[in-house]
């Protein structure tokens, strides 16, 4: 007989609540006094019933092991509150990094000519000649470009002819060929002579 998986929902019955709060209540300390033994490891449970009635298991003192929760907590909020020169660093080049970006993109979205109410002549005159740079750089490596597509086109249109050359040539060797053959096999037939081949 097979175990059958049960939905995980709150028991109605009150009396198979009850039975099951004490079946899997005994399972959890089983398991955690095994993992207690196995692991060398320090555990408290607690659980209240829906009556209010406390349940307890721990490897060691419950009282103890509370100290040590509420000290490990109370250093874990000193921590949030006081950040280590680490974090303080990461925070510092985060914020360096995050104006460094802002910067760029509204550099960027000048030379796309957004935001540029602000800029005064001497700034539009600077936004002007480094556009004109870019543009000629941009305008010459275009320019390189097509000269390769086109010697490139023209390496291949001389591939293409070369080889319809040597097509040609190969169809007039086979028609001049197959003219021979005819020739020579109706020769033979009047004669009376093998097939040549």
């Amino acid at each position: 007989m097979t175990r059958q998986k049960i939905e995980i929902k709150k028991i109605v019955n009150p009396s198979a609540r009850q039975v099951t709060f004490s079946k899997r209540r005994r399972g959890l300390f089983k398991k955690a006094q095994e993992l207690s033994t196995l692991c060398d490891a320090e555990i408290a449970v607690m659980v209240f019933s829906t009556t209010g009635k406390l349940f307890e298991y721990s490897s060691s003192s419950m009282k103890q092991i509370i100290e040590r929760y509420n000290n490990v907590q109370s250093q874990r909020l000193y921590k949030i509150g006081h950040p280590s020169l680490e974090l303080q660093l990461e925070s510092s080049t985060y914020a360096m990094l995050s104006m460094e970006i802002a910067e760029k993109t509204h550099e960027l979205r000048q030379m796309k000519g957004e935001d540029l109410q602000g800029l005064d002549i001497e700034q539009l005159k600077q936004l002007e000649n480094s556009l004109q740079g870019g543009l000629s750089r941009v305008l010459e490596i275009k320019g390189d470009r097509i000269v390769k597509e086109i010697e490139a086109l023209r390496r291949k249109g001389a591939e293409l002819m070369q080889e319809n050359l040597n097509l040609k040539k190969r169809t007039e060797n086979n028609h001049l060929r197959g003219n021979t053959c005819n020739e020579s096999s109706d020769t033979s037939l009047k004669l009376g002579l093998p097939f040549p081949h």
